[in-house]
Parts: structure tokens; C-alpha cells; sequence
């Protein structure tokens, strides 16, 4: 197999990696049932006038597994945090005591649980989208190389390797679903 070809696939594996983190990291933010910092991943907060992410304005830690504490690093950030978790539509309910945010986390109904395992297969098959997109970027590429000398025989052989990457990567997509949706299911 050709260089030019190795370091195409070499580039798609790096950027299917991402992909794999990615949805890792999407899923960390879908509760289950236990308290994480990560739950509040996604929240942002006005921080004199800017939109700015909470962990740069606040610590969040997990006292228990029903609960998170947010204390910001300055007092006049209380109000806009909990305007802020509220706005993020978690379904918490914050409570301001003046020094910190606590948050209870309510136990996950049948229902709920159901939607949060709707929302893990979403955010699944949003993850192999990524996938094949980044499998049909790479054979693109790998077609352009014809013009630079590359038999059709070594072409066929890459994009070949290129669906054994993405066939292998959406397994381990699989895997991190059934892992995400049983940790959702089980009380």
C-alpha cells in the first residue's frame, strides 16, 4: 500500500478517535440517575455580558449521589448560575443560600429514563453519522490520488481499509450504548 494512501487512513482513524470521544463525552452529560459534575457540561452562564461556559466561573462537586454543590469563585455570580442552570432546562431545581448553589437530583422515573435512553441512541447515531461522513471524506480522498500515480488496485484496497475503520468504530459506538443505556435502565 502506497504512503500517500496509509497516511489518508492514519488521518481518518485520528479524526474517528475524535468522533469516539466525542460521543463519549455527549453521553457523560445524559444523567443516570447519579449526581455528576458533568451534568452541568453544558450549561452557560452570562459572565459580565459574554456567554461563558459554568466550570470557568464556579467549582461543581458531587457531595452524594443525589446531589451537586456549584460555588462560584466570586459572590455575585450566585444569581446568574441559577438563572442559568434553570434556563439549561435539566429539570433541577437549584437553591441559592447566598454562599453556594445546591442541587438535588431527583430519581429518574420509568418515563424519564425511557427518554434519557431516546436521547443516548440520538446522540449514537449522530456519532456514526460523523463516521461515514469522515469515511466519505477519506475515500474522496483517497480517489484523488489517482492523479498522482496511485493504481486503482491500491485505491480499492484503501477504501476497503477505510470501511474496516468506520465498521469497527461504530461497534464501539454500539458498545458505549449498551453500556450508557444499561447504566439509564438500571435503579
Amino acid at each position: 500500500m502506497s504512503e500517500l494512501i496509509k497516511k489518508q487512513l492514519t488521518d481518518a482513524k485520528a479524526l474517528m478517535e475524535k468522533a469516539i470521544e466525542h460521543t463519549d463525552s455527549e453521553f457523560l452529560k445524559i444523567r443516570a440517575g447519579k449526581a455528576s459534575p458533568a451534568m452541568l457540561d453544558g450549561v452557560m452562564v452570562e459572565y459580565y455580558g459574554s456567554p461563558t461556559i459554568i466550570t470557568s466561573v464556579a467549582s461543581i462537586n458531587s457531595p452524594d449521589a443525589r446531589s451537586l454543590v456549584v460555588q462560584p469563585w466570586e459572590k455575585n455570580m450566585l444569581g446568574p448560575i441559577e438563572r442559568a442552570i434553570m434556563e439549561a432546562n435539566l429539570g433541577f431545581n437549584p437553591q441559592n443560600d447566598g454562599i453556594v448553589i445546591r442541587i438535588n437530583v431527583p430519581p429518574l422515573t420509568e418515563e424519564r429514563r425511557r427518554d434519557l435512553v431516546k436521547r443516548v441512541k440520538a446522540e449514537a447515531e449522530t456519532g456514526k453519522i460523523t463516521l461515514r461522513n469522515i469515511r466519505k471524506d477519506a475515500n474522496e480522498k483517497i480517489k484523488k490520488l489517482k492523479e498522482e500515480s496511485v493504481s486503482e488496485d491500491e485505491i480499492k484496497v484503501g477504501e476497503g481499509e477505510v470501511q474496516k475503520l468506520v465498521d469497527a468504530y461504530i461497534i464501539k459506538i454500539d458498545q458505549l450504548t449498551v453500556v450508557k443505556e444499561k447504566d439509564i435502565m438500571t435503579v
